[in-house]
């Protein structure tokens, strides 16, 4: 079996609409490395897209769904309920980042989350409208999809979007928009196209992932919590990509001192299973009546066995700490490669702990370059790790390296970006 084989057979039976970043497949996997079917050995700083914060087939993950397994796989939580379930959400409500009384409800997928959120919003506030931000990215699914600031690809082919959706300008200086910006256009919204009154929710994800790892700034989300306050909107932090200590906290939105009223969570959730939740305020969440939530496979035993154990890990071998060490650790490398003569250009690394990235630079005019990062990413696979690009035209080099991983394959993995750096420079 070859990858060039495995590509054909792809080509023949998967459709061109989901799209994979590699040329070449896993065939086994281990922490924060993974081997394709050829046996060539790749360091791991894609994380499935951040889903691997405790590195690939962490074996307490590994453990707790074994012996879920000899149990039972699956029931449906709305047929019959399993302790795992309840535990889990227990768990999640003690770590909420807000000081009110919560509740939490799983799923399955991060879309998922995030169109529930906004459904317990409209049901909580009996308005239908929702404000979301340029560049920022909550699924891929009809409402999902309208939430998303990005037209390209994941809007313009599949019609109108839902009604009642609205986008405000993410606050971006790289792309000359502003604090003060976005809460200006923010009050031409309510004054051109919706009421405040009628606007159920903002959501907004504390760093936009695909969007190209754009940090809101603490005093904009300061702000956003001071409108939603006088006007009874419902804040939604979409925590999909950056919860569970992938940024030195449980959840990116402890870093601006405010308090989102739901939290949407997943990828990392489960340590590479499919699982996905809302965290809320128990005032919203007990809003809806029973029945207008769930799902066939929402909270399936082995994601929340599984989870369990993930958040055990994140505990007890204090990934919190190891995210922010990361974090520094990557951060002084691409430091380092500023200014250099024999690589090409890059701006200065942003993030929080250990979700970092940073933009590949054209030297003409020293701004972002098109597909930049996509060509990083691509030369880097050829020396030996696995990163992804991000971003509104390509142009960033995005880090999700597992928290479990040791300094040593870290160092490995930033040597191979270094190469690639070199390679198109």
């Amino acid at each position: 079996m070859s990858n060039d084989s495995l590509l054909v057979r792809r080509q023949n039976a998967v459709p061109r609409g989901v799209a994979t970043a590699t040329p070449v497949f896993a065939d086994r996997a281990a922490n924060a490395e993974i081997w394709d079917v050829e046996g060539n050995r790749y360091v791991d700083f894609a994380g499935g897209i951040a889903v691997l914060n405790v590195g690939h087939l962490n074996p307490r993950v590994i453990e707790a769904v074994t012996y879920q397994l000899t149990r039972f796989s699956h029931t449906s939580f709305q047929v019959m309920g399993y302790e795992s379930y309840i535990e889990l959400a227990e768990r999640l409500n003690e770590l909420a980042p807000f000081e009110d009384t919560a509740r939490t409800i799983l799923f399955t997928t991060g879309a998922e989350a995030t169109e529930n959120a906004v459904k317990i919003a409209r049901a909580a506030t009996g308005r239908s409208a929702v404000i979301s931000f340029t560049g920022g990215f909550h699924g891929r699914s009809a409402l999902a999809s309208a939430l998303t600031g990005k037209v390209n690809p994941y809007k313009w082919q599949f019609g109108p979007s839902l009604p009642d959706v609205f986008h405000v300008p993410f606050p971006n200086l790289s792309q000359g928009v502003s604090t003060e910006d976005s809460l200006r256009a923010l009050e031409f919204l309510f004054m051109a196209d919706v009421h405040p009154g009628g606007v159920a929710a903002i959501i907004i994800e504390p760093i936009q992932g695909e969007g190209g790892f754009n940090v809101a700034p603490p005093e904009f989300l300061q702000a956003l919590r001071m409108i939603c306050d006088k006007h009874g909107i419902v804040l939604i932090a979409d925590e999909v990509q950056t919860g569970f200590a992938r940024t030195g906290k449980m959840f990116a939105i402890e870093h601006s001192g405010i308090e989102p009223d739901l939290v949407a969570v997943a990828k990392s959730l489960a340590g590479g299973f499919p699982l996905s939740g809302v965290i809320g305020r128990a005032s919203l969440m007990d809003r809806v009546e029973p029945g207008g939530l769930g799902g066939t496979y929402g909270g399936s035993p082995i994601g929340c066995a599984a989870a369990l154990a993930v958040l055990d890990i994140i505990e007890e071998e204090k990934l919190l700490a190891r995210s922010y060490a990361i974090g520094a650790r990557v951060c002084a490398r691409i430091e380092g490669w500023r200014g250099r003569n024999d690589l090409i250009g890059i701006s200065e690394p942003r993030g929080l702990g250990g979700m970092v990235g940073f933009d590949v630079i054209d030297a003409s005019d020293k701004k972002p370059l098109a597909n930049g990062g996509k060509l990083v990413s691509s030369k880097a696979l050829d020396a030996g790790v696995v990163v992804l690009s991000c971003g509104a035209i390509g142009e960033t080099v995005r880090i999700l390296v597992p928290l479990t991983a040791s300094d040593e394959i870290v160092d490995e993995g930033l040597d191979a970006i270094e190469t690639a750096l070199s390679a198109v420079s």
